[in-house]
């Protein structure tokens, strides 16, 4: 097996293999050439060459979406490395861990005039949990060095007479061996404990490309056999005081437990059966909350929408208001009950997370750094063997659990009776794709109107669903769906509106898609989540700067990049076309569904009149 002959390169190489960092994304360049023959050379790793950086920032982001395990990317020097910055913010927000390698030019080339050249170190200052400037080589081409930094003392720099020569050369390269393996261990550990994307910026003087047949850092052996955990960063410690979270709990006759965006699998079935069958217990659940008990209440927004448009007497307000919130998971995608817990504020809110508790609703939560799975077990435990159960607290308030169970069988029945009345459109796209999706698939939603009308629906217990909803952009749907798709359990079915579809084009430009991945496209003609919100007045100054109308062809981009296009534009056809669309097949395949433009928000909002 062969090397590349740069140390610095190699070390990078060495330690991703000696982390488990096998999948490597790879777009070309030539600063970064080191980096790509080294991870190419090695067959332990899996190579994808995905040309466009911010499409490859996203493809890597599902990579590791799936896997748990970082994702590598590797970019050229200059603006490349820009091109990552949705995709690494989304994953901040997310806590997906992405390692971002850039190759750079030496410092001395810096702000000179020297080409395809940034400031690229810091780049990622707000949005990243590690970054590390990797100390350029002292025996790579030392006749062309003009100084490098002493790895010892970063606020001083070795001019290029004043290096050592001979063995003092050789102990200043094991230096900055030392320095570099420390640096690039840290990061994994950031990205490998606490979920979070990280960034190693690594200088390289020509030549890029030599290879070399031995390992060309000065103790091979030694960083081998030490790599292994020791620069681990754990998680935070934390003291949950259990005697009065348990009291607060067995005291509280209304619990809402809120689920966010949360990894299949983050409950037990166990656990949830145990929360299903506390009637003091109302789990409020997201489509991305991959949380199935029946007793759970998903579609959040048909039980808050016709609270909001009843007058404030009816009680219903009151009757939904916890005495204690506990949420978990990541964002909310619901503004409905944003809005709705920031006026009616429970008495008492824990965030149960082992890394973070954002104050979404302005309740200045207690954070407890545990997993879901983690804090009901103890919690249960507990309170099966040390404290009797609060029997009354089922009786207090019998209403809560009850109520709201007939809230949710209402609202199911209307939902129904109001599909039968209205035309073609988005919502009765998106319930007859619901009902048609297999029963084990991996979904991925795009942003924005998409995951809103998937939180409308039931999702199946066997979809496995995600969205990024860390930032919520609409850039890098598609790619990180394909990404994904690569280490997906089932086969994967991206859903997105028409906008998102066009602004990730190139997440279709690899040579990745697997033979069973499949696309649905909601095409109403521009981005008619702006029809829906607040302040829309039609004319052409809207649909031309909010909704951005289109005429771009769905068929034409399937035909460019070999996927099987299929088209519904009514009823009967969409029941036609979602019969097979879904079978077995030897290439991706994509349902274009063109609805009308501007009748999808008038039916959307009479929906929650009608269940009012």
């Amino acid at each position: 097996m062969k090397f590349t002959a740069i140390p610095a390169a190699h070390l990078v190489v060495a330690q991703c293999k000696a982390q488990g960092i096998r999948q490597i994304v790879i777009s070309p360049g030539s600063r970064n050439a080191p980096l790509i023959l080294g991870f190419t050379s090695d067959p332990y790793f899996d190579c994808f060459s995905v040309v466009d950086e911010r499409s490859a920032g996203f493809f890597a982001m599902g990579l590791a979406q799936q896997s748990g395990l970082p994702a590598a990317l590797v970019c050229t020097s200059g603006s490349a490395l820009l091109n990552y910055y949705p995709a690494v913010a989304e994953a901040y927000y997310s806590r997906i861990p992405l390692l971002v390698l850039s190759a750079d030019r030496p410092p001395y080339k810096i702000d000179i005039g020297d080409g395809q050249t940034i400031r690229q170190e810091g780049v990622f200052e707000k949005h990243i949990g590690f970054q590390a400037q990797i100390h350029q080589d002292a025996t790579h081409v030392t006749q062309k060095l003009r100084w490098i930094m002493d790895p010892e003392d970063t606020s001083r720099i070795i001019p290029a007479q004043d290096l050592p020569k001979g063995e003092g050369l050789k102990e200043l390269q094991k230096a900055i061996e030392t320095a570099n393996y420390s640096l690039i261990n840290q990061a994994l550990g950031v990205a490998k404990n606490q979920l979070l994307p990280v960034h190693l910026n690594i200088p390289f003087e020509e030549p890029l490309y030599d290879l070399t047949s031995v390992p060309p850092v000065s103790n091979e052996s030694s960083v081998k056999a030490s790599s292994t955990g020791e620069f681990d960063i754990a998680g935070n410690e934390t003291v949950v005081e259990w005697d009065v979270l348990q009291a607060r709990w067995n005291a509280s006759p209304r619990i809402m437990i809120l689920a966010g965006a949360m990894p299949p699998d983050s409950l037990s079935d166990e656990i949830q059966g145990q929360l299903a069958a506390d009637q003091a217990v109302l789990v409020l659940t997201e489509t991305l909350s991959n949380l199935n008990a029946p007793e759970f209440f998903p579609s959040i927004d048909s039980i808050i929408a016709p609270i909001e448009l009843k007058d404030s007497g009816s009680g219903d307000r009151e009757l939904l208001q916890p005495d204690l919130l506990i949420t978990m998971g990541g964002m909310i995608v619901s503004k409905k009950i944003k809005q709705y817990l920031r006026r009616f504020r429970p008495s008492a809110h824990w965030h149960v997370d082992p890394f973070h508790a954002n104050d979404t609703f302005y309740t200045q939560p207690k954070h407890i750094k545990l997993s879901p799975q983690a804090f009901f077990e103890e919690l249960f435990h507990r309170n099966n063997t040390e404290l009797p159960k609060a029997a009354a607290k089922v009786d207090a308030v019998p209403a809560y659990r009850t109520y709201w169970d007939g809230v949710k069988d209402h609202y199911r029945k209307l939902r129904s009776a109001y599909l039968q009345t209205i035309p073609f459109s988005d919502f009765k796209a998106f319930a007859l794709l619901s009902e048609a999706l297999p029963e084990q698939a991996t979904i991925q939603l795009a942003n924005s109107s998409t995951v809103r009308y998937a939180q409308l629906f039931d999702r199946k217990p066997g979809h496995r669903v995600f969205g990024n909803r860390g930032t919520s952009g609409i850039e890098g749907s598609t790619s990180t769906a394909v990404g994904a798709a690569i280490n997906a359990p089932t086969p994967t079915v991206c859903i997105s509106g028409d906008l998102s579809f066009f602004y990730d084009i190139n997440g279709l430009w690899n040579k990745y898609l697997p033979p069973d991945f499949k696309m649905v496209v909601l095409n109403n003609g521009g981005g008619g989540i702006f029809r829906i919100l607040p302040g829309f007045k039609e004319g052409e100054q809207f649909e031309q700067y909010f909704e951005t109308t289109h005429g771009t062809d769905v068929a034409a981009v399937c035909a460019l990049h070999g996927l099987k296009y299929h088209l519904a534009s009514d009823e009967q056809g969409l029941v036609s076309a979602l019969k097979t669309f879904f079978n077995s097949s030897q290439t991706p395949q994509l349902l274009e569904i063109r609805t009308p433009r501007v009748e999808n928000n008038k039916i959307l909002l009479a929906y929650f009149d009608f269940l009012s």
